[in-house]
């Protein structure tokens, strides 16, 4: 398959997963479990265990393979589980998706990274390995901060010499703080319009 090819599927395929979302975000708001705490708990009481846990997988899915907007799944998580366990659900997703890139680039080489991304895109990035000092100061700043795509620079990371140890050491401590950021916003959002619905 080539890679012009790849990345239309891929796109195809997140026109999709926003319908679906959509859908989704109907059928839940059909049940009542944005405008009120209690639908929402039974809605998950049978689902504390598998919930939890497909969740995750969808987390990582979306990192690997970007046919569903990370926002929508930040979303998602807080709705679903709360700011504290939607934090975590979607820090282990992230977390692990991230590491899965790093060495699918290290693995496949550019040729993967392609059939994700155009080349324009690659480019843009790409660039700023020359000098590895540098790209591993800008990885780290871009991780801790929403400036840049986190997914392509740490499949980019992959292709690059800087170590594993120093890849893992960055997504343990500095990816934690932009999801944390936005799930206590996206918590405060939530509430609000809870409120505004619930009258």
């Amino acid at each position: 398959m080539s890679a012009k090819t790849s990345r239309r599927l891929i796109n195809i395929a997140t026109v999709i997963s926003i319908i679906i979302f959509i859908g989704l975000g109907w059928y839940w708001y059909s049940l009542g479990i944005f405008n009120s705490q209690e639908a929402m708990q039974a809605y998950l009481s049978d689902k504390q265990v598998t919930g939890p846990f497909i969740f995750i997988l969808i987390q990582i899915i979306q990192v690997v393979f970007p046919v569903i907007p990370g926002g929508i799944t930040l979303v998602v998580g807080v709705v679903f589980f709360g700011p504290f366990w939607g934090f975590w659900y979607n820090y282990i997703g992230i977390g692990i998706g991230s590491i899965i890139n790093f060495f699918l680039a290290r693995y496949y080489g550019k040729e993967f990274i392609l059939k994700i991304v155009s080349e324009k895109t690659y480019n843009k990035y790409i660039g700023k390995v020359k000098n590895q000092r540098a790209f591993d100061w800008f990885f780290a700043l871009a991780i801790l901060f929403p400036v840049a795509p986190d997914d392509l620079l740490c499949l980019i990371a992959g292709l690059t010499k800087m170590s594993f140890k120093k890849f893992l050491m960055v997504i343990i401590l500095l990816k934690p703080w932009t999801i944390l950021v936005y799930s206590l916003a996206l918590d405060q959002v939530i509430k609000w319009i809870m409120q505004l619905f619930g009258g």
